[in-house]
């Protein structure tokens, strides 16, 4: 196996309370438990070394110690010469399959997690791994080397042949084979070899529990059969409630599944990505902990979960703000903080696992989150947004929810007018940033309208004074007329991507003169062959060294945008364009490298919902070309 597969090169399973990676070559060399953001039992992904990996890999032809090279054969980007490897899930699934081509035959290993009661917090999870041969004969190679707490603890190994332990400080592994598997011991690890032929099958189940927690029962292979059947149902009956029935089915079902997979179902809070410390440059600084719940992100999921049917998901995240906003003042003496872990703490101290060398020895790799403390703004903005997406809104969050909701509006005109981080979460200092006007604007237009049309108490008069206040102000100091565009803060001339958001939100018209020449400065400045960067850290120094790729959000916000602006055959060209640097099963980091490669933590909820916001516009737009050709 490699040291480090590209981190494209990966697929998702999870069981709607954490979730693990697993790379091309048949590698999980990502986990945590109990939760998204726990600590890691597989870190192999961070540290080849000391992270720890659970692979299951086809020999090559003619090996009989099962050692692979580690060099690709000609035309074989992946694995030992002689072996090639595909992955691709089980349609409408979360269910994985990694596929082994030799010339001796074709086997496959199917990774998936169990779904079970996704909504009671349990220490207890599993992850199932089928091994089947679909021709010919195949060798396979197992090794499980689990290293808890991102490699820092230590374990115990004991195993009978069919079953292993791994007890650790506070956690244990059990590991159960099926079939004709065999573990043998290799020092603190595992590891075995099988050889099946057409028809045959074998299986390993990991359950990571609490330190001495029960050992799982014995299982089969019928069991196993049972489990999968079960995961299968599970997928395809969750998916048939999307309403989706556009030109992009297949990428809009998949975004979906990934955003199901990232929300944590006992609270409704979705993740902003699975990882921690992947890096948006090679070898760079810009290495963050994203396995948390961002106000920001999460609010604006609502909509995409909305506009494809799921409003159950649509409302659990919105009780779940509810409750964050009742409970009174964060850490940092705001109404709200900008993210949360997703049983709503708001303590993410951030440390940096210096023992870890990280991918591709792009360090420091972190875990927690210091931005926690920022002050951004927008997040009021969004937050009401969110709660609007409801007729209703006393509906999700009732009486007290909405007094509480007037409080912070109360507050928020008292204190909209400050420099802050910015949504970038940028750590050069706070300024006047454009975005986070704009999305107060947001909360006061939609605190207004909410109150109105729900006949609840408000200071509809201070609101509405605000607002206008709001809207004078951008379109005054945040319009650059030498420009012709909207910029990043006050007093600058520097374009910032975020703002492709004005048009989705309603302050702005999407063909406004305004708005179309802003369009055209970002294509100018910020865009290359369809894909946009935030922001120029050059033009506006963000306080980090080392560069970034295009950001994929942004780029599916311009396709939105350029829809909207009824540039219809530029935005899908870009929109197909766009689908191609998704990876080879769906999937979208949080950037794109100047040679296509994804960068960033893998993978993105935001670049995920960004997509079915730009499908769906674009099936809008499209629909109506139609229809006014009619």
């Amino acid at each position: 196996m490699r040291r480090y597969p590209p981190i494209a090169e990966h697929g998702l399973i999870g069981d709607l309370q954490t979730c693990a990676l697993v790379s091309s070559e048949g590698v999980l060399d990502w986990f945590c438990s109990p939760r998204f953001d726990s600590p890691s039992v597989f870190a192999g992904l961070l540290d080849h070394d000391r992270g720890g990996y659970f692979a299951i890999t086809a020999d090559a032809p003619g090996r009989a110690d099962g050692a692979a090279d580690g060099a690709a054969g000609p035309g074989d980007a992946f694995g030992p010469p002689g072996v090639t490897t595909r992955q691709l899930y089980l349609a409408d699934t979360g269910i994985l399959i990694t596929r082994f081509l030799t010339p001796e035959g074709v086997g496959e290993v199917v990774d998936f997690m169990p779904v079970h009661d996704p909504h009671t917090v349990t220490d207890r999870h599993q992850i199932v791994r089928f091994i089947r041969v679909v021709r010919g004969a195949v060798r396979f190679t197992l090794e499980c080397r689990p290293r808890f707490d991102y490699g820092r603890l230590p374990h115990a190994l004991a195993s009978d042949g069919a079953t292993a332990r791994f007890e650790g400080p506070g956690i244990t592994a059990h590991l159960q084979a099926v079939g004709a598997l065999s573990l043998e011991a290799d020092g603190r690890d595992v590891r075995a070899r099988v050889a099946l032929e057409a028809g045959a099958h074998a299986a390993v189940v990991l359950t990571v529990c609490d330190a001495g927690g029960a050992a799982p029962p014995p299982v089969t292979m019928a069991d196993m059969v049972e489990q999968f059947t079960g995961a299968r149902r599970f997928w395809h009956d969750w998916i048939e409630r999307c309403r989706y029935r556009g030109r992009w089915q297949e990428m809009v079902n998949r975004s979906a599944i990934t955003l199901k997979l990232l929300t944590y179902a006992p609270t409704g809070a979705p993740i902003a990505a699975a990882t921690t410390g992947l890096p948006e440059q090679e070898g760079g600084e810009r290495n963050w902990d994203y396995r948390y719940t961002w106000v920001r992100d999460a609010s604006l999921s609502v909509r995409a979960m909305r506009d494809l049917g799921f409003t159950q998901e649509a409302n659990a995240f919105r009780d779940w703000l509810g409750h964050r906003l009742q409970e009174g003042r964060a850490p940092n003496g705001e109404p709200l903080q900008i993210m949360y872990r997703v049983d709503g703490d708001p303590y993410l101290h951030e440390e940096v696992l210096d023992h870890l060398e990280g991918w591709r020895a792009s360090a420091p790799v972190r875990a927690g989150n210091g931005a926690a403390g920022q002050l951004q703004l927008d997040i009021y903005g969004e937050a009401v947004y969110a709660l609007a997406q409801s007729g209703q809104v006393a509906d999700i969050i009732g009486y007290d929810g909405w007094k509480r909701c007037a409080e912070v509006l109360d507050w928020l005109c008292e204190n909209w007018d400050r420099p802050d981080e910015g949504i970038w979460e940028t750590r050069g200092g706070r300024k006047d940033f454009t975005y986070s006007r704009l999305m107060c604007w947001v909360a006061f237009d939609r605190g207004i309208r909410q109150a109105t049309a729900n006949a609840r108490p408000a200071d509809l008069a201070r609101w509405t004074a605000a607002r206008d206040a709001l809207l004078e102000q951008i379109m005054t100091r945040g319009w650059s007329a030498e420009r012709r565009a909207f910029v990043q803060h006050y007093d600058s001339d520097v374009l910032d991507a975020s703002l492709l958001l004005m048009p989705l939100v309603g302050f702005i018209a999407p063909r406004d003169p305004r708005w179309l020449s802003t369009l055209d400065a970002m294509e100018g400045e910020l865009v290359s062959d369809s894909l946009v960067y935030r922001y120029d850290p050059a033009a506006s120094p963000d306080g980090l060294q080392g560069a970034e790729g295009t950001f994929s959000l942004c780029s599916f916000l311009y396709v939105y945008a350029l829809a909207r602006a009824g540039r219809i055959e530029q935005a899908r060209y870009a929109f197909d364009k766009m689908l191609t640097y998704a990876n080879h099963i769906g999937l979208f980091a949080e950037e794109i490298g100047p040679t296509g490669e994804q960068l960033g933590n893998f993978p993105q909820a935001f670049t995920h919902l960004a997509l079915i916001t730009a499908a769906v516009a674009l099936d809008d737009e499209l629909a109506r070309t139609a229809a006014n050709r009619g």
